[in-house]
């Protein structure tokens, strides 16, 4: 199984959280980003992972399976952030 654990200094969140009847536990204390879903791991010990996802697009899927594209985008991404930019007028292309 592919590691999971990005960072192991965790953080408590809350203490003593019983799960109620329907033996769900509510993450009132937790900031949870709109659109994301959980794949939940437990270990030998009872630990429970929740290890955020989410999903994207089919039309965007070409992106993640093509490296060269990909790493292009990201280069851009990389020199925007850097202040690497500049005008382009779309009509002369």
């Amino acid at each position: 199984m592919a590691t999971i654990i990005k960072d192991v200094d965790l953080t408590i969140v809350a203490e003593n959280v019983k799960p109620d009847a329907k033996k769900r536990v509510i993450l009132t204390k937790v900031p949870i980003e709109k659109g994301v879903t959980y794949h939940i791991y437990m270990n030998s010990f009872g630990q429970i992972v929740l290890d955020p996802q989410v999903t994207i697009p089919a039309s965007e899927l070409w992106l993640f399976n093509n490296p060269d594209a990909l790493a292009s985008v990201q280069r851009g991404l990389s020199d925007a952030a850097q202040g690497k930019v500049s005008k382009v007028d779309l009509a002369t292309l």
